[in-house]
């Protein structure tokens, strides 16, 4: 992590959040998801609200987590059952290990409750694709049931 920045914070996200979170989310997908699902896509999934419909309706049920840095949101992730939901780092932030960090944080907590634990992305996304498996996630089953393609990773808690 870049030098003159106080270490990252992990912390429950709260409503005052909110618009923090769905800024990041929907900055996200407009600079990083187009390569790979296309404009029409992009511009649908933002502008018809569903990414900001997404992150709210899982802040009202728990399970939001913001990586904060400098006192910013820089970085957010969805813990849904077994499952990774979501997880997003600010384009203006990516390769600096925020990722990385929010993701061994991500699987802690997971890893306290399940055996197995589980995360989808596009399978078109390289650089996510990429990263998963550096970090140990094992690729599995493409999934095309509806829009684009996605794949599934697991990873299995060791003890102790």
């Amino acid at each position: 992590m870049s030098t003159g920045q106080r270490r990252p914070t992990i912390r429950p996200a709260t409503g005052g959040d909110l618009d923090a979170l769905q800024t990041l989310a929907r900055r996200t997908i407009d600079t990083c998801y187009r390569r790979f699902l296309g404009d029409e896509a992009v511009d649908w999934f933002i502008h018809s609200g569903a990414s900001d419909a997404h992150v709210k309706s899982h802040l009202e049920r728990g399970g939001v987590n913001c990586l904060c840095q400098d006192d910013q949101i820089v970085s957010i992730s969805i813990l849904d059952g077994p499952t990774i939901d979501l997880m997003m780092v600010d384009p203006d932030h990516h390769r600096r290990g925020l990722g990385r960090f929010l993701l061994r944080q991500s699987e802690e907590t997971l890893f306290a409750q399940y055996p197995s634990i589980r995360l989808e992305t596009f399978a078109d996304n390289a650089p996510a694709n990429s990263f998963y498996q550096a970090c140990g996630w094992v690729h599995g089953d493409r999934m095309e049931d509806e829009g684009p393609a996605k794949v599934e990773y697991t990873k299995s808690g060791t003890a102790g």
